[in-house]
């Protein structure tokens, strides 16, 4: 699958997000390198704390069905627009690292980084 491609079904996943509280709409495309692709958006609880954010949504649907290989995420967000870069927080970049390699690559709008990048030193050397 074409990063593009992926890109827009972040886009269309980020239409089911619930977030009443923050207003900022967040969708996630994960794609596993059998070729397979698991969504995710972010829903929100009033209590913040137990809000799950689109990314991990779409890791734990992906785990839960037996897949642990993953190629590629991409990220779409934002309070009116998916058109800016949405990175991923802490929490979702901590599982990233629990199942995907350091060339995992995170899809952010216009740019391509790697999960390395965004944590360079939670790898070993």
């Amino acid at each position: 699958m074409d990063y593009k491609d992926l890109y827009k079904l972040s886009k269309e996943a980020r239409e089911f997000s619930y977030s009443p509280f923050s207003g900022f709409s967040v969708g996630a495309a994960l794609l596993c390198t059998d070729g397979s692709v698991f969504t995710g958006c972010n829903i929100e609880n009033s209590s913040f704390s137990l809000t799950n954010c689109a990314e991990r949504t779409a890791f734990f649907k992906a785990v839960s069905e037996g897949k642990r290989n993953f190629k590629a995420i991409a990220i779409s967000g934002g309070k009116d627009s998916a058109d800016a870069p949405c990175f991923p927080c802490g929490a979702c970049l901590q599982v990233m690292s629990e199942f995907c390699r350091k060339d995992f690559k995170i899809i952010l709008s216009d740019r391509i980084v790697t999960l390395a990048e965004l944590i360079p030193y939670s790898f070993k050397l």
